[in-house]
């Protein structure tokens, strides 16, 4: 197994992991259950996605599509044309 990312937060992590999935590629996310000792570990590299070998390849490029992903002409608020909100 390689770590191939590791995401700003629990959320992120979750979300990645619903889309290597649904691209057939089996992640696990490490760390996850140290999220909440925060303040007492530090805040950066806690969380991980691990992927089999063999598919490492495939998911560094979903991430790297995820990663560079815009929103949809039209989908910006007025306020913020350019800006991605989550």
């Amino acid at each position: 197994m390689q770590r191939i990312y590791e995401p700003q937060d629990l959320m992120e992590g979750e979300l990645l992991l619903g889309m290597l999935a649904s691209e057939g590629i089996e992640a696990y996310l490490t760390g996850q259950h140290l999220a909440g000792a925060v303040g007492e570990l530090p805040a950066c590299g806690l969380l991980g996605l691990m992927v089999d070998d063999e598919q490492a390849r495939r998911a560094h490029e979903l991430i790297a599509a995820y990663n560079s992903a815009l929103p949809l002409p039209g989908d910006e608020p007025d306020n913020h044309q350019g800006s991605l909100l989550c």
